[in-house]
């Protein structure tokens, strides 16, 4: 059996946040049981666990599974830094997917608010990725679109706005503005790295999120009248070597790593970027979501700036992206962050979307980056 006969039974999520009275453990499990009462079973119905976290300690990821009972099932410990929580919801499509179980749980947690709290430059693969951080390594390379295309800081803060909106519509959205966003106001923001500023970037916080899925037939007998949503692919690639991979560094990675991860989802899942009614993607700054319009082959090579001028990629557009606000306004703890991606497109294929819905969605993808070493894509589709 493939991917293709494998249904997401159910979702849960918290919001995102800062939670210095809550721990991962407690944040896991509030989203693992919103989860389990989304698709309608018991913890015991569980087969196979995959547990996504960063930051946490040794064997965390079994004791969270313990706050659903001894039920004896095999549990792994997923980490693929922002990709972590996507990588998870692969391993547990494939659990299903290869027969050793019927139903599988991906689940992701995350404090970064903890993780940051001692400072320091981050996790560097060696001596020169430890002594840039994460933000100087995404504004070279806006600042090297805007050299080669001309793109104007304008462009990267109309992104965020985008953001910042959808995710006021977004309960789980850990930035929920109480007005509409302006382009000036996040130009006006604090610069943290030219031409980055403050609101062009994701917060610090915590949260966590969960997935369940089954076989497609158990699905369409669990929940006879919801809307079923199937896994159509759920590909990871790892990075190659391409021609300026060390100027784009152990961060970003090299723009073919997406490229390449994309065409392998759509072939995979017989579809193509028409095909998509929502896409949601990695933004922990602006201007990687200009990048993924031409990446992922929803703007031709040079036309993302259009394509957002125009207005197709926000709510009401032709192929809105980050419509629960994206990692800049709903958040990015890390083990989770993939994981509400697929929340969000659950979400949106089931029609359950509320003031964000994309009218008529079917079909659905997420991406994420992971240290830029790896990219996940995960693509839904409503049967």
């Amino acid at each position: 059996m493939g991917l293709q006969e494998v249904a997401v039974l159910g979702v849960g999520t918290t919001r995102f946040g800062v939670y210095p009275d809550k721990s991962n453990i407690v944040l896991a499990r509030e989203a693992g049981v919103a989860a389990l009462k989304d698709a309608g079973i018991s913890f015991a119905e569980v087969g196979e666990a995959f547990v996504g976290y960063l930051f946490s300690t040794p064997m965390t990821g079994i004791r969270a599974m313990k706050e659903f009972g001894l039920t004896g099932l095999p549990a792994t410990h997923v980490e693929n830094a922002s990709a972590t929580g996507l990588v998870a919801f692969r391993d547990a499509a494939w659990a299903v997917a290869s027969g050793r179980c019927d139903i599988a749980m991906a689940l992701g947690f995350d404090k970064m608010s903890e993780a940051m709290r001692g400072g320091g430059r981050g996790q560097g693969r060696d001596s020169i990725d430890n002594v840039i951080l994460p933000a100087a390594y995404f504004s070279l390379w806006g600042m090297r679109r805007m050299h080669e295309r001309g793109t104007k800081p304008e462009h990267f803060a109309q992104i965020a706005a985008k953001n910042w909106n959808h995710g006021a519509l977004n309960p789980f959205s850990h930035r929920q503005p109480d007005h509409e966003v302006t382009v000036e106001q996040v130009l006006k923001s604090r610069k943290i790295s030219e031409p980055v500023t403050a609101m062009m970037t994701c917060p610090v916080d915590d949260g966590a999120a969960c997935a369940i899925v089954a076989r497609k037939d158990l699905a369409r007998k669990l929940q006879p009248d919801r809307p079923l949503v199937g896994v159509r692919a759920s590909v990871l690639q790892t990075e190659t070597y391409s021609r300026g991979h060390i100027f784009m560094g152990p961060v970003v990675g090299p723009p073919s790593m997406t490229r390449d991860t994309g065409k392998q989802a759509y072939e995979e899942a017989g579809l193509g970027p028409e095909d998509m009614d929502l896409v949601l993607v990695h933004d922990a700054f602006a201007n990687e979501e200009l990048e993924y319009y031409e990446l992922l082959g929803f703007a031709a090579e040079g036309e993302a700036e259009k394509l957002l001028e125009e207005g197709h990629t926000k709510l009401g557009g032709r192929i809105p992206f980050n419509t629960d606000g994206g990692l800049i306004a709903r958040g990015h703890p890390g083990g989770p962050t993939g994981l509400a991606q697929i929340h969000e497109l659950v979400v949106q294929l089931r029609g359950e979307a509320g003031r964000r819905q994309v009218d008529g969605a079917r079909a659905g993808m997420a991406q994420l980056v992971g240290g830029g070493s790896v990219c996940a894509i995960t693509i839904l589709q409503r049967d």
